[in-house]
């Protein structure tokens, strides 16, 4: 029998772990006319991510002036182009990142005169945090306790990937030292051979002056 102790227990080891292994990015800026702003997120391969996007209405009772309008576009770190919007004032995009790296979602408004503030709010999460767990409980029909179960379960697999992922990145990097590391020792010692040469050359060269001055 589950007591709401262990109830607690569990919610409290998923918040943790979702905290850890789930990146999301909720946040408000300004973006002045004519002006871009990027934003970066790091996604491994093969994680879904969701993204949502919207202008800030700075009067509620009145439509949207015609001047607050976004063009928007997200890229991987290769250049591929994953989402495209052009003069909108809200969107979202959704995708699987084929490859791993830094994402970047660019949002640019018109220039205008005046001078026009936009204020955007954005959502951006990925991995676990990405996934509609609402939907999942309606198409399963499954109690609050296996929904959590089935939180916990997707995030220990995100996180065993993210470990793979960081191992994969730290061998990258301890190959990439070792190669520079070789390198350096090579031009080291090219770099004696040629002083020793240089070196040697002028002593050759003194010695022969002398000689022809007849002063040794």
């Amino acid at each position: 029998m589950i007591t709401p102790r262990l109830n607690l227990y569990l919610l409290v080891i998923i918040t943790i772990i979702g905290l850890l292994s789930s990146p999301s990015k909720s946040l408000r800026f300004e973006l002045e006319s004519g002006h871009t702003k990027c934003i970066a997120e790091d996604i491994k391969s093969n994680s879904m991510t969701v993204g949502k996007y919207s202008i800030v209405n700075p009067h509620d009772s009145q439509p949207l002036p015609e001047s607050h309008k976004l063009t928007v576009r997200v890229t991987s770190s290769y250049g591929n182009s994953y989402h495209f919007s052009e003069r909108v004032e809200s969107g979202q995009f959704a995708f699987t990142a084929a490859e791993a790296g830094d994402y970047m979602a660019c949002f640019w408004a018109a220039d205008h005169k005046p001078t026009v503030i936009l204020t955007v709010d954005f959502d951006w999460k990925t991995g676990v945090a990405a996934k509609d767990w609402t939907n999942v409980a309606k198409k399963g029909s499954v109690d609050v306790m296996e929904l959590e179960l089935k939180k916990m379960y997707d995030t220990v697999i995100s996180i065993q990937e993210e470990m793979n992922y960081l191992r994969e990145r730290e061998d990258e990097m301890q190959d990439l030292n070792t190669s520079t590391n070789v390198k350096m020792a090579w031009l080291s010692f090219l770099s004696i051979i040629v002083c020793l040469s240089v070196a040697g050359l002028q002593v050759w060269h003194l010695k022969t002056f002398f000689q022809k001055k007849k002063l040794i």
